[in-house]
């Protein structure tokens, strides 16, 4: 669904604009696509939409008593004490029940009542970088291109691309379940011929029509359309040739470095762009209703894991600031190959979550891998005649865009070096090793994570796990509080030189447990955090805010220094994102068979430190619970 009201189709949205002083108001309106989230629908993608639950409302003692649990282990116990006052006396107070009592109104009357608020404040309204701070990128399996040219890969996961947006569009994709039950599909409609549009005060999130079946090849910073409906892979893959040979003489003037801008300065940028001339207009559309685009980037080709994880998220390579940046247009999803033939993807996050992504990606990598993905078209699906050659997209600037362009690669450079990322691939064990202990492997990965910050820093690291709620109707995500009291009572045993083993893994299965708990509230939609926020938004124009909202518990709690989430595939290398407090950690981890994967990223010049850190956890942790499970049976044996 749509954040804000919508009307008009983009692809006659032209004519509703006046290049001029509402010129930045190009591409808001546009009509919804023909499913909403909550229409019956008799094909498979959209046909549970109208029979999923909707977002509940917790109880206050709930998320309360949650809330201070979570406290404990970032609390001395005078702190504690006096968090406890300040929640008994809010759940005293009239006005919490007040509160509550919008809330329950406002659920009542919506499809989510979190959904408008939760867009708008972590995506839609946030004026900063979205690179680092909000996107994140996939680094594909090396090797997946079987040694193919940069052009003819390219091709071959563009006709895979094509053929997901088939089911897509078709709506005969099957939905998303777990434990066979439907996960809300309503983000599907973002993920192909969508961009977020920077617009004051808020971004607007933008679906064009899904009939429109062009992409845009950026290469030597310049951008080129690409008909490929009814197009085979070598079809494609000579435009792309064609592409090279057009690119490769003059490199362009990279408007698209202000999509890494602060979005009020891309903002005014962009209306200013749109002032300059009809055609700017034209050309910007091309770009934002492309099905998605296609990177072939230019220069030598990164080598290193870190290197090839900070071409995909940022567009350069650590240590080479002028690169951030290049051939790149972050608004929007990317596929990104490089000149020896490896690829990934940058995400733009605004309206959809990673899990609908690594779909499309797993799709597209396994379908060409495993021979599922035509390359080439039977007749009957072929396009007639000859392909189109290649379009380039131009645009009119003066000398005050170009000027904002020059700073604006200056100002990004300069903030990715401020940034350290680290990809960490440890494979002294994974998935089956954990599994033979009967413990969660994410509990056990999130718990390495407790043992490694509280090694490196001598405290508890306030962690952020994402868990998806997409089993309710728009359904987003919910934090888990991986910080337990019972996580760092773990640890602290694991610290104990007097603690025997056996006690350890005691109180590991107590974290463990704990952990469980917990993530399994977090999917239920019976957290704190997004309940809490709730509340807060309701607090009326004049209305004191209720000091449990002042107490600085409130604020060290959410200042996620480790934000962390899990994403698994055979078809990955590694991902990750950004930071998202200035002091603290981004922590993207997989759990595979027999490794665990992490990306670190930091402006804390501590990342190796930090990998460091992990790596060795890890194997403490390992070799704990080795050494208890070998004691249990000594004693079991003992005992006959």
């Amino acid at each position: 669904m749509l954040s804000r009201s919508i009307s008009h189709s983009p692809r006659r949205l032209s004519r509703h604009l006046a290049p001029a002083a509402n010129a930045s108001k190009m591409a808001i309106a546009t009509r919804p696509l023909s499913t909403t989230p909550t229409t019956r629908s008799e094909h498979p993608l959209y046909a549970s939409q109208s029979t999923l639950p909707h977002l509940p409302v917790p109880s206050l003692s709930s998320t309360f008593h949650k809330y201070l649990e979570t406290l404990v282990p970032l609390q001395s116990p005078s702190e504690h004490a006096k968090s406890i006052e300040i929640v008994q006396s809010f759940l005293a107070s009239e006005y919490s029940k007040t509160l509550q009592s919008r809330l329950e109104k406002r659920a009542a009357e919506r499809d989510s009542w979190l959904s408008e608020w939760w867009n708008d404040a972590a995506y839609m309204g946030y004026r900063g970088r979205i690179i680092p701070n909000v996107s994140y990128f996939y680094v594909h399996k090396r090797g997946l291109g079987k040694g193919q040219n940069q052009e003819d890969r390219a091709a071959e996961l563009v006709r895979a691309v094509a053929e997901f947006k088939k089911l897509v569009d078709s709506e005969l994709l099957e939905p998303e379940k777990v434990k066979g039950q439907p996960l809300c599909m309503a983000s599907y409609k973002y993920l192909f011929n969508a961009t977020r549009v920077p617009t004051a005060p808020a971004d607007i999130p933008l679906a064009y029509e899904r009939d429109l079946n062009h992409i845009v090849v950026l290469r030597n910073n310049r951008y080129f359309k690409v008909e490929v409906a009814g197009r085979g892979k070598a079809e494609i893959a000579e435009a792309l040739r064609e592409v090279k040979k057009l690119a490769d003489g003059k490199e362009g003037e990279g408007l698209g470095i202000l999509t890494s801008e602060d979005r009020d300065v891309w903002t005014e940028a962009r209306r200013h762009l749109l002032s300059l001339s009809p055609g700017n207009t034209r050309a910007l559309q091309e770009i934002e209703s492309a099905v998605l685009l296609v990177c072939l980037d230019d220069g030598p080709a990164p080598s290193s894991e870190d290197e090839r994880a900070w071409s995909y998220w940022s567009g350069g390579l650590d240590g080479s600031p002028k690169r951030h940046g290049r051939n790149r247009w972050f608004d929007k999803h990317e596929l990104i190959v490089d000149e020896s033939g490896e690829s990934g993807f940058n995400g733009e996050h605004s309206m959809l979550d990673g899990t609908p992504t690594l779909r499309m990606n797993e799709f597209m990598l396994a379908g060409v891998d495993k021979g599922k993905v035509p390359l080439e078209l039977p007749e009957g699906e072929r396009a007639g005649g000859k392909m189109s050659p290649p379009e380039e997209i131009t645009f009119d600037l003066d000398a005050k865009l170009r000027g904002i362009i020059d700073k604006s690669k200056a100002d990004f450079g300069s903030e990715m070096a401020l940034q350290e990322l680290k990809m960490v691939n440890f494979t002294g064990y994974g998935k089956e090793v954990i599994k033979t202990h009967k413990a969660s492997p994410d509990a056990w990965a999130q718990m390495i994570k407790q043992l490694a910050f509280y090694r490196l820093k001598g405290r508890p690291g306030v962690t952020y796990e994402s868990c998806q709620t997409r089993k309710f109707l728009l359904g987003r995500t919910e934090v888990i509080r991986s910080c337990s009291e019972e996580a760092i009572d773990w640890v602290k045993a694991m610290l104990d030189p007097k603690a025997s083993d056996l006690e350890r893994e005691k109180t590991f299965r107590k974290a463990v447990t704990r952990h469980i708990q917990y993530s399994s509230w977090a999917a239920d939609a019976q957290g704190v955090d997004r309940h809490m926020f709730g509340l807060k938004k309701l607090v009326g124009k004049g209305e004191s805010t209720p000091e449990v909202f002042n107490d600085p518990a409130y604020a060290k709690s959410g200042h996620w220094e480790m934000s962390t989430s899990q994403l698994s595939s055979k078809y990955l290398d590694g991902w990750g994102y950004g930071e998202v407090v200035d002091d603290g950690y981004g922590l993207s981890y997989a759990i595979d068979d027999n490794n665990l994967r992490w990306c670190i990223t930091t402006k804390n010049g501590d990342a190796q430190q930090f990998a460091d850190a992990l790596v060795a956890a890890a194997e403490e942790l390992r070799g704990m619970m080795d050494r208890a499970k070998a004691a249990a049976s000594g004693a079991e044996k003992a005992k006959l």
